[in-house]
């Protein structure tokens, strides 16, 4: 099936009230769903989001290019020419491939800033038997045709109205690409130089992953830092490290899991703004320490897809 096909059929499925589409909220711990997977199947990712908001439209797009992002990430740059097609830091897209049932769910590792300016997105997907990804490792390649559709209540889209907050960003594992986005959407407001205009308080990022060569876009997370190192920071953690830390790295990185006292220091409770991504198990222990900090659970927006 063709991609102007495939969006003409699943838009007229969709179509006509299904309760899948609710008003975009901005999401906190105690609204963010949660969907306990069966013990016996993965759940689907249009069942683990049937409830979350996502955009109505259906937008065509091109493979344009494919990197290694790490051993077991590709990286996508993803041409979506409609100039309909839009999204906020932090969102995901739906996934639909020609040929493949099943449908994907991948955060958006690139900022709004980059598709205003060269009309890509760009998605980064680990290796795994499920349909999308490994047809994302196995069979796609430049000029590929797929589609996508923007949806997600986490995401980080001030307006120039809105009060200054300091941003803390905490990533575990793959948990990092919808954090990237608002990294370098935090990042494209601080350079705007014309108009009413949003800018942002201090930036920090603590990113944990099993080892340095599981830390994805840390040259470019570190080249923001040294940017503006009076609003950018960042501490990057290692959990299973067995061989010498880079030189490069060892500024930034920590041997061990993130503690409750390291987070007390970038914990203003009238001015932090936190995003939380990862594992289940991080997500619910570093939110319990933040609140002990004293952060207000308001504060603490997190998506938790497992």
């Amino acid at each position: 099936m063709s991609v102007p096909c495939l969006v003409r059929t699943v838009a007229r499925s969709f179509a006509g009230g299904s309760g899948l589409f609710r008003p975009a909220v901005c999401c906190s711990c105690k609204d963010t769903f949660t969907r306990k997977m069966s013990s016996r199947r993965r759940t689907d990712h249009l069942e683990r989001t049937a409830s979350v908001h996502r955009q109505m439209e259906l937008f065509s797009a091109r493979v344009s290019d494919i990197m290694n992002e790490s051993d077991t990430v590709k990286k996508l740059r993803l041409e979506v020419p409609h100039p309909d097609f839009s999204f906020r830091a932090g969102q995901w897209v739906d996934f639909f491939i020609p040929g493949v049932d099943t449908v994907g769910g991948f955060s958006i590792c690139s900022s709004p800033g980059l598709l205003q300016r060269e009309g890509v997105i760009e998605l980064a997907v680990k290796y795994a038997r499920h349909p999308p990804a490994h047809w994302i490792h196995t069979k796609c390649s430049v000029d590929s045709q797929v589609a996508v559709r923007v949806g997600g209540n986490f995401y980080f889209d001030p307006q120039p109205s809105d009060p200054v907050v300091d941003l803390l960003l905490i990533a575990g594992g793959v948990g990092i690409n919808p954090l990237y986005s608002i990294l370098l959407h935090a990042a494209d407001l601080h350079r705007q130089t014309h108009g009413h205009r949003y800018i942002p308080g201090r930036t920090h990022l603590c990113y944990s992953a099993k080892n340095t060569k599981e830390l994805l876009f840390k040259n470019t997370i570190i080249d923001i830092c040294h940017e503006r190192p009076d609003k950018f920071s960042c501490d990057f953690h290692v959990t299973q490290q067995s061989a010498d830390i880079e030189q490069e790295l060892q500024p930034y990185t920590i041997n061990g899991r993130l503690s409750e006292k390291e987070l007390e220091r970038y914990v203003d409770p009238e001015h932090t703004l936190c995003y939380l991504c990862g594992p289940p198990p991080m997500t619910e222990k570093v939110s319990s320490d933040l609140k002990g900090a004293g952060l207000s659970e308001d504060k603490i927006i997190f998506e938790k897809w497992w």
